[in-house]
Parts: C-alpha cells; structure tokens; sequence
C-alpha cells in the first residue's frame, strides 16, 4: 500500500507507488519537450533529505521535516542517470503559498492576448513546464474561459501521473479541461514542440535553468508565436520578523548556493526579461512573494531548513553559527512567532503571434 496525499480535487492521491505498484502512461509520455522536476533548496527539495533533530542543519539538504517523519525526498533504486523523485508532501505543502503568491495582476492581459491569438479557435492548448503535481494547472485552468487542453511536462513519471490524477476538469465557465502527459527534459523545448500552442505556462522553474535553458525557452515561445507565464521565480531576497544577526549572511551565502553549476537562481527574472525581449515580446512582471505566519508554520519550518542548508553547503564556515541560528529560528516558527517574506517574481511574455497580428 502506498501513503495517500490529499488533493485539492481528488481528495486523496497515492503519495507513490510502492513496489509492484506501475503507474500506467496518461497520454503520450515519451521523451520530448519539458522542465526538469525540482527546485533549488529552500524552494524545494534538491538532495536526499535524512532525518534530523531540532536545530540539526543538513547541508545542502531541502526540506526535509521532524524527526521520524517521511523525507522530502525520495531517491530513484535505479541507475545514477535517473533524475530524483521528488515527493509530492512537499509539493502539496507549499501549493497554498504559491497560489496565494501568484500575480492576479498578469490574467487580464494574458485572457485578452488567448482571446485575440488568431487562426486557433476552439480548445486552447497549454504545456505546463515542469509541472511538479499539477499546480499551476489547479490554478490557471479555472481562471480562463474556454475549453483547454493541458500538456503537461516532467522528467518524473511519478509526478506525472499525481498531475494527470488531479488536474481540474472545468475551465472558469464550465468548459471541459483535458490533460495529456510528456516526459523530456528543457534542453530539448523546440518551436514545433509547441507547435498549436496557445500558452506555455512554468512554475518556479526558471531559477533552476542556465541562461542557455532560458534562451531556449524563449527562443521556442518566440518560434511558437505563443504567450508564456512562468511564476514565483526567486528573487533572491527574504525578510524574517523579528530579524536575526545572521539573516543577511545566510540569505547571501543562500543565493551563491542557487547560482552554483551556472544556474541563474535570482538573476533567472532578468535573464528570462532579456531573452523575451530580444524575440520581440512584450515583458510584464510582477511581484509574487510567499507570506508565511503561523498559519503556514509547517511551510516556514521546512522552507527554513532547506534555506540554511544551503547557505551551510555553501559556505561551511558558518556551520557553527547556523546551527544555533536554526534552533532559534525553529523555536520562534513553533510558537507562532516568526513571520517570514520570500520574494519571487512572475512574469508574462506576450510573443509577437505567427503569421498573424496581435
């Protein structure tokens, strides 16, 4: 038997398939066009997350919960090659945050770009990049019109299918929502793999691509004559009340830690603003940030474990330090004390259509 995860929409969805348990393909899931699963640690989990005590820091670890629960991440008992699983706990927990961050701001123009795209009536073709378990799906489907049909885009078979399972059903004015699965990686984004597009759509994903990944992507848009909305891009700033001495180092050391490997972590906005820019889109961005209380405390505590195990990683001079920084922080988290503002920024390109006008 598997543990269940309960679903916005389903209402419980095996949290992974256990031994003997095949997950069948839902739709077409054969290498192609997609985002690679994941996020940067303190954003998500990244690294096999062992089981700690109160105030223990795991570097470079993500998330990775209270002592005897279930770790953030699960890796693969396959080849070295495969990409990690990430669990669907944690994607679940923080999808909350991430639709109360998203910019609402950013619909309107993008409803009025679909409504007036030309040569493409009819169901509304959107591949969600990257697509984790489905949440931005859960999201945006319900807040258009229109009939649509959602590609969605992992390198994990496992999200994959908790994705297809809990995608909505209905747009905003009752027309049907369907879903298809790909598997593939971002490199690979090409214009005709998006050829029919209407919209392509990430989330937290473009802090984890280099600038090369990022120039593809939006050369793919570009070439698609199709909008993109990707959200809740890192913006490599944090405010924690009350503050701490050593907020300001861990947030720096937090931030080298997302550029490793030529990854542009909070750069990725700007980068991504560039690349757009220069197929002649037009860029729109928009603040997004996470704002945890105590309501979100069990967010806050796993978000500030992944947080400090990475600047640790980073810089393992502040080991010492850090150690008694999270205790602290972790206390205040437990008795409703802390508050916590992560910064990310969404942001809409509306490529200049094919062979048409806007």
């Amino acid at each position: 038997m598997t543990n269940p995860v309960t679903t916005q929409r389903s209402g419980r969805v095996p949290a992974q398939p256990g031994p003997g348990e095949a997950v069948e393909p839902m739709g077409d899931e054969t290498p192609g066009t997609a985002a690679p699963a994941g996020e940067r640690a303190g954003e998500g989990p990244l690294t096999g997350a062992p089981q700690t005590s109160p105030g223990e820091v795991i570097p470079g670890a993500g998330p990775s919960g209270k002592p005897g629960s279930r770790p953030t991440l699960k890796l693969r008992e396959a080849g070295s090659d495969d990409p990690p699983r990430y669990a669907p706990e944690w994607l679940q927990l923080r999808e909350p945050a991430d639709a109360a961050a998203r910019a609402h701001d950013l619909l309107d123009p993008l409803r009025t770009r679909l409504a007036g795209m030309p040569g493409r009536p009819g169901v509304a073709v959107v591949h969600d990049l990257g697509c984790g378990t489905g949440s931005m799906g859960r999201w945006l489907a319900p807040r258009l019109d229109g009939a649509q049909h959602w590609i969605l885009h992992d390198r994990d078979p496992y999200l994959l299918h908790f994705a297809a399972v809990a995608s909505p059903r209905s747009a905003a004015d009752g027309s049907r929502v369907s879903v298809e699965t790909r598997r593939g990686d971002v490199a690979r984004l090409t214009p005709d793999a998006l050829q029919g597009a209407s919209l392509v759509t990430a989330s937290a994903l473009l802090d984890v691509l280099t600038r090369e990944e990022v120039g593809t992507l939006a050369a793919a848009c570009a070439g698609a004559g199709c909008p993109a909305l990707l959200t809740l891009s890192v913006a490599g700033r944090v405010e924690l009340t009350p503050s701490h001495p050593l907020d300001e180092e861990i947030a720096q050391a937090f931030n080298d830690h997302q550029r490793r490997d030529g990854l542009l972590g909070p750069d990725a906005v700007t980068a991504a603003a560039e690349a757009f820019s220069g197929h002649g889109a037009t860029v729109r961005l928009h603040p997004s940030p996470w704002r945890l209380g105590p309501e979100q405390a069990a967010l806050t505590e796993q978000w500030l474990r992944g947080w400090v195990g990475a600047a640790v990683e980073e810089r393992p001079g502040l080991t010492a330090q850090a150690g008694a920084y999270l205790a602290d922080r972790l206390e205040a988290c437990g008795a409703g004390e802390l508050s916590v503002t992560v910064h990310h920024t969404d942001l809409l390109a509306l490529c200049p259509p094919v062979g048409g006008a806007s």
